[in-house]
Order: C-alpha cells, then sequence, then structure tokens
C-alpha cells in the first residue's frame, strides 16, 4: 500500500539527506518511491582567514539545526507532521580539505576547504613520489605541506578527515568515509575498494625522519562502499541535529559521501562511459571510465563512484561566481531604475539574451577567478573581464563570454581526456546552478565539450537528493542491488530528461574563444601578481 507524504511521515519511513554545499547546507526528505517531499536550506558563505579559506564549526552546526529546522517547518506546513524518526540518513558535503582532530576530538586548526592552494609544494612532491596527481585540494596534499611548514599540531593529529565525515562521526561516533569522499583525501585501489597500499607506505617513508607517533592508516578513516550500514545516530548526535529533542536516535546512516559522489548518483552517472557535470560555485566534470589513462595529468584527478569504480574528475574551482555578481549588478540598476528586480528573472533575460550573441562572443574575454585555478597554474584569482577597443562590446556578447568563462576551464581538462586519451561517453548530465534557466547552461556546455548534454527534471534537487538515494539504498543493497541497478530500476525508470545536442556554430565559436582565452592567461598571471 503506497503511504502518503503525510503517513510517511508519521510511520518514521522518510529518508533525509543533507548536503553542505559551498553557499548553501540543504536537506531533502524522500519517500520510498525516492521522490522528494519536503526541503529545508540554510545560506552560509566560506570565509578567508589569516589567508586560508574555512568554515567555523560553530556555522556547521548551527547550519545544520538551521537547516533542519527548516525541512520541520516545511513539513508542517505542508502536512502538519513531525518527524519521530526515520528509515535512514545520509550526509554529504564538499569533497577534499583538511580536518585534522587530536586524541580528545578537539580540532586542531580550523577547518582548511578545497578552495585553499596553498599546497602547491606538497602536491607537487607527492605526485612525484607517487606516479600519481595529486591535486591541491586533497586532505593528503594539506597534511604534507603542514609537515612542510613545520606546523606544531602536526604531532597531535590522531583523526584525520573530510568535512562529511566529521558530520558523520559527530551524529554516530564512526570514523568512516564513502569510497568516493576517500579517493579525494588520498589514491583509492578500485580493485581493493581501499586506500592505495603502496601510496601510503610512501608516504609514511616520507615523514619517518619527523618522528610522528602515528602512521597515515592509523589517522585516516575507514573506507566504505555504498550499500554498507555507517553506524546509527547516537543520542548525542540526534540532539545535535534536532536540539528540540524531537527526533530519536537509533535511526542507519549510510557512508558519508562527497558531492562529486552524489552528484553522479543524482544523475544516474555510476556505470562505465557515463558521465555528469555540477556547475555551481565551483565546477567539476566526473567521467566514468572503462579503463585506465595512459599517464597521469595534472589536469585531471583520479576518484571513484560511491561504489569504487575509476572515475576521471576535472574540477575548476570557479564557475558561477562571477556571473552571479555581474546579474547582481544588473539587477541593482534594475531597481535603481525603480523597477521591480525578481532575481530568477533577471539570470533567465540575461542568459537568454546571450544566446542572441555571436558564437565567439565578438571578441570579448572573461577570467571568472574569484579564488586560484590550478589547472591553469594559478594560486590565487583575480575576476577580470577583458577587451580590445574594435571588440563587440554588446550585452549580448558581454553575457555570452561570462557563461563561456564558467566552463572554459573544464574544457581545458575534458580535451586532455577526448582527444588525447580517446575517451567516450555515452551521455554527460547537467546539474547545479548553471541549468537553472532552461536550455542554456545545457548549449553553452554541449558546445565547449561536443558532446550532448542532458538535463533531469529532477537535476535541480542535486546532491541532497543524491546522498538521500544512497541513504535509501541501504535498503537495495540488502537486496540484493548493485548501485547501478538500485538507480537503473528504482529511481530513473522512465525519468524525464532533455537533451540538447552540440550546435557546430556554437563549437566553432567556442573554439575561437578558447584561443584567445589561452593566448590571453598572461594577463590574468600578471593581475595575480599585483598585491593589493
Amino acid at each position: 500500500m503506497e503511504l502518503s507524504a503525510k503517513d510517511t511521515i508519521i510511520a518514521g519511513r522518510g529518508i533525509l539527506g543533507i548536503e553542505f554545499g559551498s553557499t548553501r547546507i540543504k536537506a531533502v526528505l524522500i519517500d520510498r518511491d525516492k521522490r522528494p517531499i519536503a526541503q529545508g536550506s540554510h545560506q552560509w558563505e566560506n570565509r578567508l582567514e589569516n589567508g586560508l579559506w574555512t568554515y567555523s564549526t560553530e556555522a556547521v552546526w548551527s547550519g545544520l539545526q538551521s537547516c533542519y529546522a527548516d525541512l520541520c517547518r516545511n513539513m508542517r506546513e505542508q502536512y502538519g507532521a513531525e518527524i519521530r524518526s526515520l528509515q535512514a540518513i545520509g550526509v554529504s558535503a564538499m569533497m577534499h580539505g583538511y580536518m585534522p582532530f587530536d586524541g580528545q576530538g578537539r580540532l586542531l586548526v580550523p577547518f582548511r576547504t578545497w578552495r585553499n592552494t596553498n599546497t602547491s609544494r606538497a602536491a607537487a612532491e607527492l605526485s612525484e613520489r607517487f606516479g600519481f596527481n595529486i591535486p591541491l585540494r586533497w586532505s593528503i596534499a594539506h597534511l604534507y605541506q603542514a609537515v612542510l611548514d613545520g606546523e606544531g599540531h602536526v604531532g597531535d593529529i590522531r583523526f584525520l578527515t573530510t568535512l562529511a565525515g566529521y558530520v558523520h562521526w559527530q551524529l554516530t561516533g564512526e570514523k568512516v568515509l564513502g569510497i568516493g569522499d576517500a579517493s579525494g583525501m588520498l589514491p583509492v585501489d578500485s580493485s581493493t575498494k581501499d586506500y592505495a597500499s603502496g601510496m601510503v607506505a610512501e608516504f609514511d617513508r616520507l615523514v619517518a625522519p619527523k618522528g610522528y607517533s602515528w602512521t597515515l592508516e592509523d589517522i585516516l578513516p575507514r573506507i566504505l562502499p555504498a550499500g554498507a550500514c555507517a553506524g546509527r545516530l547516537t543520542p548525542e548526535g540526534a540532539a545535535l541535529l534536532d536540539p528540540t529533542g524531537t527526533l530519536q536516535a537509533g535511526i542507519p546512516l549510510c557512508p558519508p559521501e562527497g558531492d562529486a559522489g552524489t552528484g553522479m548518483v543524482a544523475t544516474n552517472a555510476v556505470r562505465p562511459r557515463t558521465g555528469n557535470v555540477s556547475a555551481g560555485t565551483s565546477a567539476f566534470s566526473m567521467i566514468v571510465l572503462e579503463k585506465e589513462l595512459s599517464r597521469p595529468y595534472e589536469a585531471i584527478d583520479l576518484v571513484t563512484t560511491p561504489d569504487g569504480n575509476p572515475v576521471a574528475m576535472v574540477h575548476a574551482n570557479n564557475c558561477t561566481s562571477d556571473l552571479n555578481a555581474w546579474a547582481g549588478i544588473f539587477r541593482e540598476y534594475q531597481e535603481l531604475m525603480g523597477f521591480r528586480a525578481d532575481t530568477d528573472e533577471v539570470f533567465g533575460r540575461l542568459y537568454n539574451h546571450a544566446l542572441t550573441g555571436e558564437a565567439d562572443c565578438g571578441g570579448l574575454l572573461s577570467y571568472n577567478y574569484f579564488s586560484g585555478e590550478p589547472i591553469c597554474g594559478l594560486t590565487e584569482g583575480r575576476p577580470l573581464f577583458v577587451r580590445t577597443a574594435d571588440s563587440r562590446f554588446r550585452l549580448a556578447n558581454f553575457m555570452r563570454a561570462q557563461l563561456y568563462a564558467s566552463v572554459a576551464v573544464l574544457k581545458i581538462g575534458n580535451d586532455l581526456l577526448f582527444d588525447r586519451e580517446g575517451i567516450r561517453v555515452d551521455k554527460i548530465s547537467g546539474h547545479g546552478g548553471l541549468f537553472r534557466t532552461e536550455g542554456v547552461g545545457q548549449r553553452i556546455l554541449a558546445a565547449a565539450l561536443g558532446s550532448p548534454i542532458a538535463v533531469m527534471q529532477t537535476a535541480g534537487e542535486g546532491g541532497a537528493w543524491g546522498i538521500a538515494l544512497l541513504a535509501a539504498f541501504l535498503d537495495g543493497s540488502a537486496r540484493g542491488l548493485d548501485l547501478p541497478g538500485f538507480l537503473e530500476r528504482e529511481v530513473f525508470a522512465g525519468a524525464d530528461e532533455k537533451v540538447v545536442e552540440p550546435d557546430r556554430k556554437d563549437m566553432e565559436g567556442f573554439a575561437r574563444y578558447m584561443e584567445d582565452y589561452r593566448k590571453c592567461l598572461d594577463i590574468e598571471r600578471t593581475a595575480v601578481g599585483c598585491k593589493k
């Protein structure tokens, strides 16, 4: 018998997914048919402190409680029901970063997020030692940079984890991590579903002269694949999530995952020859591989799906922040002129107007680097708009240049996969804020990657829905389904999606734009060199 949304909540059969994104914490409650029935959210923002991007632990917990309270408020208004129990919970967050704890569970230094690019020396040395590309934002690079910098806290580390791993630990008492998120801390061996043992041993040899009392294996979270039970909500964890005391303890949790993994799940892109692009504050593409790459590439990270398949990830630190800033300027102008300014309408009109611009943006260029962009060799960012005296400086061209810039770094990385490695995909799915205005982001990305881009009706649900699906998979795993089978049969069967094919003129125009973009990168490098 199918339960109504209200009955699902009252019976404790709802499944909760929570994701800590860069600018928003979001909660989604789904029913047994995997459909969202309630949502909650909380806006937050990282801060630059002592030259490093961070969120405070106080912001983590106050934000989580605010998000959960918003979800509960949503349910009371819609259904007149309260959550007392749940079938399962999943926690996801931004991947990578650095959260080291001592033996008493105290955070030794403020959380260092994926956005920091101070780890260039460590990443380069580890990449050479491992014969494997170690990106600047990976946890192992942050750890080794702290070693190189002689930071006193390193000897006191007893546990190192990600943001998702930290929240999950506090809710359950379990020091575990989903394999996808773990693969952004340290390379993972897809055959053993564990950290690459040779690299663990090599790191221990590398830092042995320091005389630390720990080995890498001692301080890393235990890896779990999708479908494994990763602990249960403790009474203390329930109080952290719901200070009102209404939520009961004992609820099972799935392994905590990173936003890359939840994006793959939310777009049904976990089988080989599938891929997805998440485009929001940052942007990343995930292509599930059929074979190993011929060599390491600095622009390509090798991570895994939540069930452990190898994935080529291209990560751009910057995507829509500059677009959002410019849209804010136009909204401010509209209000100055005395007109009502609806944000969605401003975005929709500007985005669609961009499609009327010239395919090469009329000679206009934009570098949307709020922060450093490692693929382009930049450790800091300076947002720049560039034109010459004879560029066709019109609004449509201007907005088109901003949209092109949002995916330009993705194109640089994916050109290596498609052109040099001959990787092929059957479908790339898009999700995130860039695709909120129907058809526009898809068309731009299709031109950049030369591939059809699909967007599902559910794409707007994002990573919180993805981690809720992984929590629901606790039941699917028990019934003998693998993750791809679970998603295809029980979530996406008959899913409505819209596909945009690449337009030849758009592709040619994007290629001309990128030719100038690459040539003029020295302008950005010079701007970064000019300290304020």
